[in-house]
């Protein structure tokens, strides 16, 4: 069972753009971790947890797709759904949506659960996949 979106609203500025005033495709990287970080350090597993546990998220691949630009001072809401759980890979898939409803830019992030100590991938537990928004109970 996968819990509601998470919903993370935040505003273009000045420092996203590139030269021609729409947000650079780098920054569009960034912002979808902003979210990412807000729901898991709301959800008990920020980065405190992460150091303390010496284990957390890996990205092992990315998929963007950008389908409408955003402009300076723009509000826009980052939607965060848990996708597919095979084993120690999940999938984050993510949307920007601009005020008027329409989506700007899709994302899918594969994700894998690291050992840091160990360095290499493990199962992830209960609590972190419960973070990501999969319903463990």
């Amino acid at each position: 069972m996968i819990k509601p979106p998470f919903e993370y609203r935040v505003q273009v500025k000045e420092f996203h753009l590139d030269t021609f005033g729409h947000v650079n495709n780098a920054m569009y990287l960034t912002l979808y971790e902003e979210a990412r970080w807000d729901f898991i350090t709301q959800n008990g597993f920020g980065l405190e947890r992460i150091q303390s546990d010496q284990s957390g998220p890996v990205l092992l691949e990315t998929t963007v797709k950008f389908k409408r630009e955003l402009i300076n001072r723009e509000f826009i809401t980052i939607v965060s759904t848990p996708g597919e759980l095979n084993g120690k890979l999940m999938v984050i898939n993510q949307q920007m949506i601009k005020e008027n409803g329409k989506v700007a830019s899709e994302a899918s992030f594969t994700v894998g659960f690291m050992d840091m100590k160990e360095r290499k991938l493990v199962s992830p537990p209960n609590d972190w996949l419960e973070a990501c928004g999969y319903n463990q109970k």
